[in-house]
């Protein structure tokens, strides 16, 4: 009879962990050390200073101290992004909303209320309008 040898596993790889070198800036107490690029990729991705920080473990004022540049380019590109994104919805897709968000907020424009801002009188009666004739209006005595 023949047996089969029992062969390598099949399945997911186990990985190891070997030695390596990464280029940045050594921040913090532990020397951390922190590539530029990705500090920009994380801003451009939204992430404040603190997220940012507690991703290398590192505080927030570090990460503000040594990646001014990086922080303001990446929060810079997702707003073009964001508006590049925007007008595609608004002048592409036609969206509707998005037109009338533009109009608003890039164009200055607005919805215009022709009218005063002053109460309406109040007249008493039935749902159709006629006064009832029980009721009395009330008007003010000032100096008449």
């Amino acid at each position: 009879m023949d047996k089969k040898q029992p062969g390598p596993k099949k399945g997911a790889k186990m990985n190891t962990i070997v030695e390596g070198t990464i280029l940045g800036i050594e921040c913090g107490w532990d020397k951390t050390v922190i590539p530029p690029e990705q500090v920009y990729e994380l801003a451009e991705l939204g992430l404040n200073n603190k997220e940012i920080g507690r991703f290398y473990n590192v505080s927030d004022a570090t990460i503000a101290r040594n990646f001014v540049a990086e922080l303001q380019k990446g929060r810079e590109m997702t707003k073009i992004k964001l508006r590049r994104a925007m007008m595609k919805n608004a002048c592409t897709n036609m969206n509707a909303a998005v037109q009338i968000f533009l109009a608003k907020a890039v164009l200055g424009m607005s919805e215009v209320n022709n009218e005063s801002n002053e109460a309406l009188p109040w007249i008493e009666g039935d749902s159709n309008g006629n006064k009832d004739s029980n009721s009395k209006v009330e008007t003010s005595e000032k100096g008449e």
